[in-house]
């Protein structure tokens, strides 16, 4: 708790002093000393600036492929949205849709946004991460369908909150009872995650934080913080089923690529949102960005280490992708069990009751003389 009294009293604006217009690419900076804002982690707007007049949310394509073997989705975290969190400081354009597109020919490049604002001068969202997830798996599901690609293999680029919500609409899409919401579940060959908290974060210590006490909020949605507890009982249901869902696709001979990236730099006085213990997983790869919480997804050159280090993750499995052939839906044993065809063999003894099912049909020859297959016996059947 002392580091959140550190910032908050950081952030308590001085009277009588020059304001300087906030700028997304330098900071908020006042008579010399950083004033931060403890929810800008994910590099969306401030809180205290006037909300834009269209959130935005949804599917945005960054780079079309008329010939794509596979789509990328970047996926924002908390506070952030779904241009500025991948935008380096100075530029105005996604480095995605400026770096990827000649690097990796052969993938349609998007971008999603979701409201993760926990506070705001106005009015923040209420949406709970399950409501998120399911926004997103739908989203995803109609942007595929209208370019004919819902067959199509899909990464995800996800950081910090936006990891749990790529984790939990897979998990939504396996086994779902529509079929079409299936395909995600079906197509996902890879995930990164970028400071994900799949473990917690000292962040949700936020969410004790009355709104009155951050003073120019009028409105909160601390439901997105109270899920990053650490080893809360939302996260461990969520990497629970994760497990399961591994394991099950492993039996199946399916392989889901993932690899962790984590942050080096704490920020200023905040210090590092999410640990390396929390932003990796037992048995993949992980890697470390030399960037704090907030810039280790902004990259401003080709020539950045980070950027060289996500590349070559995402040029091997497009690779893969290409080189393997086109995969059958995973089902679960049970719906495997439930499908497989019936087999049938008919024997005949001569004289006497003799029965056979070919193709999972019984049928019933009494006697001696022809035997005629293919009729169905409707009724239980009793032996003896």
């Amino acid at each position: 708790m002392r580091r959140l009294k550190a910032i908050l009293l950081l952030r308590r604006p001085k009277r009588k002093q020059p304001q300087t217009p906030y700028n997304p690419a330098k900071g908020d900076r006042t008579q010399g000393t950083w004033r931060i804002n403890p929810v800008e982690t994910g590099s969306g707007q401030p809180p205290d600036s006037p909300p834009p007049a269209s959130f935005p949310d949804g599917v945005k394509v960054l780079h079309d492929c008329p010939d794509a073997t596979v789509d990328i989705y970047f996926v924002h975290g908390l506070t952030g949205d779904r241009n500025s969190t991948w935008t380096a400081h100075g530029q105005s354009t996604p480095w995605p849709k400026t770096l990827l597109p000649s690097r990796l020919r052969n993938a349609r490049i998007l971008t999603y946004g979701y409201d993760a604002h926990i506070v705001r001068k106005s009015v923040a969202g209420s949406n709970r991460l399950i409501e998120h997830a399911t926004n997103f798996l739908h989203d995803l599901t109609t942007d595929r369908a209208s370019c004919d690609a819902s067959s199509r293999p899909l990464i995800f680029v996800a950081h910090s909150l936006g990891g749990l919500i790529c984790k939990e609409a897979i998990l939504l899409s396996r086994n779902n009872p529509e079929s079409h919401l299936q395909g995600i579940f079906d197509c996902t060959k890879g995930i990164v995650f970028m400071g994900t908290p799949h473990k917690g974060s000292w962040m949700a210590d936020w969410a004790k934080i009355p709104a009155s006490a951050l003073g120019f909020v009028k409105s909160t949605n601390k439901s997105l913080l109270t899920i990053l507890e650490t080893d809360g009982q939302f996260l461990e249901s969520i990497q629970v089923r994760f497990w399961s869902m591994i394991r099950e696709l492993r039996e199946a001979g399916r392989r889901l690529e993932v690899t962790c990236f984590f942050e080096e730099l704490p920020l200023p006085v905040i210090g590092k949102v999410v640990s390396k213990e929390s932003a990796t997983l037992e048995g993949y790869s992980s890697i470390s960005i030399h960037a704090n919480h907030s810039d280790m997804v902004r990259f401003g050159s080709a020539d950045d280490n980070g950027f060289e280090r996500l590349l070559s993750e995402l040029t091997r499995w497009e690779s893969q992708i290409k080189d393997s052939p086109p995969s059958q839906p995973t089902r679960s044993l049970e719906e495997a069990q439930i499908d497989k065809p019936a087999s049938s063999s008919f024997n005949s003894y001569g004289s006497g009751n003799q029965f056979n099912a070919p193709g999972g049909t019984q049928n019933n020859n009494t006697g001696s003389g022809n035997q005629f297959t293919g009729a169905s016996l409707s009724g239980p059947v009793h032996f003896g």
